[in-house]
């Protein structure tokens, strides 16, 4: 016996309603999958790294020190002396451009990301001209020799040399990854909470993994 066109309309419309049902099923797991993948804890640790890799150098601590240094020169019986004050800053800088994926480590069980670090670096000092000061004994010999020059060179270079050493200290040292530390952390964190991912992040330097 023969469908008419009017028992196969019926059939028709609810095999196209099933047609569709079924696209709306797969379009809606589909993008139920893209948004899980969105807010993958691993696809948005990534993001977080292009992002500070972008950002190029973080400087995440700056400090201030004073070198205080003296030369002396005896030439032809006699002396002659210069003390110089000199103040710089030292900036302590991270090469993000450093940080690659292998230094993440994302642990799904306990939902903690580990991120290791470059070694800060100093650049600098950068020498504060208007308040260097300067202390001078012998008049005689710098006067009649090149020994004020000598000594003038002799304290620029014992100078910074002093700058850099009191910013290598153990305290300002700790301090600077500390910051360094902090900064990284919250710059991993903020955007997974900011995806509903409630995770810890420890930034750790791979020569001070306590610290």
């Amino acid at each position: 016996m023969t469908n008419s066109p009017a028992r196969l309309a019926p059939r028709l419309i609810l095999l196209a309603a099933a047609a569709l049902l079924l696209v709306a099923v797969w379009w809606a797991v589909s993008a139920w999958r893209d948004w899980q993948k969105g807010y993958d804890p691993e696809t948005v640790v990534a993001a977080s790294l292009q992002g500070l890799q972008e950002q190029n150098v973080l400087v995440p601590f700056t400090a201030r020190y004073v070198a205080v240094v003296t030369s002396t020169q005896s030439r032809l019986g006699l002396s002659a002396k210069k003390t110089l004050i000199m103040p710089g800053t030292v900036r302590y800088e991270l090469d993000l451009g450093k940080l690659k994926q292998s230094d993440l480590d994302w642990n799904a069980a306990t939902n903690a990301l580990t991120v290791t670090l470059p070694p800060l670096r100093l650049a600098g000092p950068e020498i504060d001209i208007d308040a260097i000061s300067e202390y001078r004994d012998g008049e005689i010999l710098l006067t009649l020799t090149d020994a004020e020059r000598t000594l003038d060179a002799a304290n620029r270079k014992g100078a910074q040399a002093e700058l850099i050493k009191q910013a290598k200290g153990t305290t300002p040292m700790r301090l600077a990854q500390g910051a360094a530390r902090t900064a990284v952390e919250q710059s991993f964190a903020m955007p997974l909470k900011a995806a509903g991912i409630d995770a810890k992040v420890t930034a750790r330097f791979a020569e001070a993994p306590t610290g």
